[in-house]
Parts: C-alpha cells; structure tokens; sequence
C-alpha cells in the first residue's frame, strides 16, 4: 500500500500533529477495513469561519464542525490520469479540536488522531445515519483507535 497525505494548514492555530504521524493514522484506518492500492488523501486545516461555511453549503448546518470529509468525484477517465486514486479531502478545525478535546479531557493529539481515523472511514462508504451504521463505525474507530496506543474516543472523562 502506497498513501500520499498532503497536510495544509490554512487556519492560524499550530497544531501538535505532523504529516508523518497523519499518514500512519490513515494507513492504519485504510488497513484495518482492508482497503489497499496506490492512493492520496488530503487533510485541510481550517479556521472557524471556513468550517462554518463549508457545514452550511454542505451540510445546511449554520455552525462550525470540527470534521468534515469530501468523497473525491473524480471522473475514472480523468482518475486514471493520476498515479494513485484519490480518496478525497478531510477538513478539521483546529479551533474546535482544541477546545473539544479539553472539554472531553483528551488529548489533542488523539482527538485529532480519532477525527482523522473518523473522517477516513467516510471516505470509504462508512455513515453513522442510522444507529447500526454508527455502531459499526463507532466499533470499527475504537480497533483503530487501540491499535494505535490511543483510547476510546467515545468514553469522555
């Protein structure tokens, strides 16, 4: 398995994750729902005002998010063009990241780890609409979250 992360971080918060460490959470992820082959996958970073912009026009919510992840629609005549298919794009937060994972007594660096790993399984057809679907991701994050060292994400102090 061969994955390109490209990290980009337009909003004005530094974070403490670098693109090695984004690139083993989403090998990880991609393993462990046995997906494999060339690929690329984009993580954005953004401030507040562009995730609340980017909720509304996708998601017709008026409000900030910490994650949002975009399924590549690349047309496959123009998908083989490219030397790896690409997955598509995760946005996070940095803002709400920070401020969630001190309200849920985390770390950042596994609230990131988890939003990543969550946004990753989206990408590969994973939804949590209805409860069965958000048991199964939900179950699916704690095995990755695990054999990464982090916690569950889902037990908030």
């Amino acid at each position: 398995m061969n994955v390109t992360v490209d990290l980009f971080n337009d909003s004005d918060t530094q974070t403490t994750i670098d693109s090695n460490e984004v690139k083993n959470w989403v090998v990880t992820a991609l393993k462990s729902i046995k997906v494999d082959g060339d690929m690329s996958i984009c993580i954005k970073l953004v401030n507040t005002k562009e995730a609340a912009e980017l909720n509304l026009k996708y998601r017709k919510k008026d409000t900030a998010t910490n994650v949002l992840s975009f399924s590549s629609v690349m047309p496959n005549s123009c998908q083989s063009l490219l030397p790896n298919r690409h997955l598509g794009d995760v946005v996070l937060c940095p803002e709400i990241v920070k401020c969630e994972a001190a309200k849920q007594c985390k770390s950042e660096v596994a609230h990131y780890a988890h939003l990543i790993i969550h946004g990753t399984l989206h990408l590969n057809g994973f939804r949590h609409k209805t409860e069965n679907d958000a048991k199964n991701m939900e179950e699916k994050e704690i095995k990755i979250m695990e054999k990464l060292g982090f916690p569950n994400p889902y037990l908030v102090v």
